[in-house]
């Protein structure tokens, strides 16, 4: 079996261990990113199952790379997890054109959750 792979954008270290941690625990092949700079290029790259973005990554920030995503006829079916600390989340999702917003702090099994559901509901 092809073993699912997720792209995970998050300027937090600390986080991005955690998301390695957590995905390849569960089985998934995790490449994970400090900035958004080459959004495009990677989801081509890797063809992830699935894209975890931060609201706030350099260099173009996680609403500009979920709209590049979007907006590219090969990635554009990529479910994308918004993920956010602010208070207005959920609306930064939404104008982003993510699949769904998960707010900081998350938990980690509602995550995987959410993960699953994305991922084979395609």
């Amino acid at each position: 079996m092809d073993s699912k792979t997720v792209l995970v954008f998050d300027d937090d270290p600390d986080l991005l261990n955690i998301f390695n941690f957590l995905f390849e625990e569960s089985g998934w092949q995790v490449h994970s990113f400090q900035n958004c700079d080459n959004v495009v290029e990677m989801a081509i790259q890797y063809r992830p199952l699935l894209i975890l973005m931060d609201n706030w990554i350099p260099s173009i920030g996680g609403i500009r790379a979920t709209q590049l995503l979007k907006a590219n006829e090969e990635v554009k079916n990529i479910p994308v997890i918004y993920i956010s600390a602010n208070n207005d989340g959920k609306a930064l999702s939404e104008q982003a054109g993510a699949d769904c917003f998960i707010a900081k702090p998350f938990d980690l099994d509602e995550l995987l959750a959410l993960a699953d559901v994305l991922v084979n509901k395609s």
